[in-house]
């Protein structure tokens, strides 16, 4: 059976924490679909098209990770196209706690297991969040946002 993970978030914008744990988590599945998340509570710097774009063109040649956008829960993707696994990252304890809450509550929706990878330590202090206010204040961030066509 193909094991198949989805990596969740509204990525806005898409970070180097991120990569990393793509990156990391494709030796664990066959297939990592990233669910660029759709949320209407949420004033995006990007647009949801944009995201998918950027997030797509980064892995081009990478077969085994797909992009796509969702507009519903998490679970319900997951369900859709068949992933037994949601791939997310942890940065501290506070985001341990929410991350047992939801996993606990997509097992018992939908008999979906998360794994979680503890971000890497150069990665701990950078969130989407705090990008996109360095981008408000006109600050280079481009050290926190993955490289397209880099060299690995």
């Amino acid at each position: 059976m193909k094991k198949i993970a989805i990596f969740p978030g509204s990525f806005d914008p898409f970070t180097v924490g991120h990569d990393s744990i793509v990156k990391r988590g494709l030796p664990l599945f066959d297939e990592i679909v990233i669910g660029v998340g759709i949320n209407d509570r949420k004033r995006p710097l990007y647009p949801t098209e944009s995201r998918v774009q950027f997030i797509s063109e980064l892995y081009r040649d990478e077969p085994r990770i797909k992009v796509m956008s969702y507009d519903d829960l998490t679970i319900d993707l997951a369900k859709r196209i068949g992933a037994q696994f949601i791939l997310r990252g942890l940065r501290s304890v506070k985001d341990f706690e929410y991350e047992r809450d939801v996993a606990a509550m997509n097992k018992k929706l939908g008999g979906v297991e998360t794994v979680l990878l503890l971000t890497e330590p150069q990665h701990a202090a950078i969130s989407s969040s705090v990008v996109r206010e360095l981008i408000s204040y006109g600050r280079d961030v481009s050290r926190f946002l993955p490289e397209l066509n880099k060299p690995e």
